[in-house]
């Protein structure tokens, strides 16, 4: 469980890690809070942040669900996968909107496997 939690803290450092961009981009640009829209590369570099905290209240159960029901080394190396599909991801959208599909299918594909893992795993487990 300690790979676990070193990706989990890996995740939580990296959405840290958008929100500083959020704030150096506010300050580059101009944009006082608490407002949420203006120049089009803060409003891609917010969005980043904003859609890796929405994915953090899904990954962070599944991973540690995945763990203790299925293998805590899958769940590791999956919430890996999925930690470098958001900075596949974040990169690609902060140039251009357009450029986000990549990181969006590798993050999503470990999402849904983690997602997918925890149910079934649960419901082994239980039965």
């Amino acid at each position: 469980m300690e790979l676990v939690s070193f990706v989990i803290s890996l995740a939580l450092l990296e959405c840290f890690v958008f929100g500083a961009l959020v704030g150096r981009a506010r300050g580059r640009f101009g944009i006082e809070a608490p407002a949420m829209t203006g120049h089009p590369e803060f409003e891609r570099i917010n969005r980043v942040h904003q859609n890796s905290l929405e994915q953090l209240v899904l990954f962070v159960p599944a991973i540690w669900i995945f763990a203790s029901t299925v293998s805590p080394r899958i769940a590791a190396t999956l919430g890996l996968v999925f930690v470098i599909g958001r900075v596949v991801y974040a990169r690609g959208y902060m140039q251009e909107a357009s450029k986000r599909s990549t990181g969006t299918a590798i993050s999503g594909v470990a999402q849904i496997l983690l997602l997918l893992g925890a149910a079934i795993g649960s419901l082994r487990a239980a039965f």
